[in-house]
């Protein structure tokens, strides 16, 4: 069984401790829910000394990245909320219920009104469970005319809704990453047998935790022919040999944690002779694009979503 989101996520807790995110008692009790022990957590927290907390960037310089794209200022609506209930007559979004292999999976799905059929796209969300924000975003990628699905990876444990926040990361770092693939090879099973729905190919996006998510599901279900991961953890490079998808990868200027595995990620993609392109933000920080959180970044957020649409437009057409 792999549980290699673990190191993952500790990792994020003592760094955003040190960096003023998360207060003592917070980290304690995060930290606790990855390793199992406060005693432990105490120990790693002690040879953490914390620095000033972050201020977070309220402008973006620009971006960097393997290719030159132009931004254009008409890009910002990209990023727009879709509030739920959305617009009549636009889009519907409710939760659905799916048979998976060992459990009965909620997931959220939202998708443009009519009989389509319409491309799919995946949503992984973040270390926090199935959030608002994340439904927020199947909801756009519904206003965009995706079928967005967002499987709750928490339904075993009775939902993200149901659960104290501060546990979820806790059972995802413990929990084998090769069930969060399965669940979502079972939720695109489901997605490809409903009328809506063009059964060919999917693509696939995912934030943080859901990043890392995304990369190894575009490893394990050919059908994800284009995948964008924000800031996740990155696989193995060798797993790389069997991934089908384009790749479109999003990085956050001072999340040197994931970004310092890029050229391995970027050397591999290339020697297997896989579509791999990235974008690093300047002036961002890990989650920049979720607009509920303190590190959001308008401007970079919004432009990243209007790459993240451009890039399945071009690899699902």
């Amino acid at each position: 069984m792999s549980t290699d989101f673990k190191g993952y996520l500790l990792e994020e807790f003592l760094e955003d401790y040190q960096q003023g995110v998360l207060s003592r008692r917070q980290a304690i009790k995060l930290i606790a829910g990855v390793v199992g022990s406060v005693a432990v957590a105490d120990t790693l927290l002690a040879a953490c000394a914390p620095a000033p907390a972050l201020v977070t960037a309220t402008t973006w310089p620009g971006a960097t990245s393997t290719v030159t794209i132009a931004t254009s200022a008409s890009q910002a609506a990209d990023g727009s909320t879709v509030a739920a209930p959305a617009a009549e007559g636009e889009i519907e979004a409710d939760w659905v219920t799916l048979s998976a292999t060992d459990a009965e999976l909620s997931a959220y799905l939202a998708r443009p009104v009519g009989d389509g059929p319409y491309q799919a796209i995946l949503v992984c969300h973040e270390n926090r469970g199935l959030t608002e924000h994340i439904q927020d975003v199947a909801r756009r990628l519904a206003a965009a005319g995706y079928v967005g699905l967002a499987v709750d990876l928490l339904t075993r444990e009775g939902g993200s809704a149901a659960l104290d926040p501060a546990d979820v990361p806790g059972i995802l770092a413990n929990s084998p990453s090769e069930q969060f693939v399965q669940d979502f090879i079972d939720g695109w099973i489901w997605l490809r047998s409903q009328p809506f729905v063009k059964p060919e190919a999917a693509g696939m996006v995912g934030f943080c935790f859901g990043g890392g998510v995304t990369w190894r599901v575009a490893i394990g279900l050919p059908d994800v022919r284009a995948a964008v991961p924000f800031y996740g953890p990155h696989p193995a490079p060798a797993d790389l040999a069997t991934i089908e998808a384009a790749v479109l990868a999003i990085y956050a200027e001072s999340d040197q944690r994931i970004n310092q595995t890029i050229p391995q990620i970027e050397a591999a993609m290339q020697d297997y002779g896989k579509v791999y392109e990235y974008i690093v933000y300047s002036g961002t920080d890990h989650a920049f694009h979720n607009d509920t959180g303190s590190r959001y970044v308008p401007q970079a957020a919004q432009d990243a979503w209007a790459r993240t649409l451009a890039w399945f437009a071009t690899h699902l057409a």
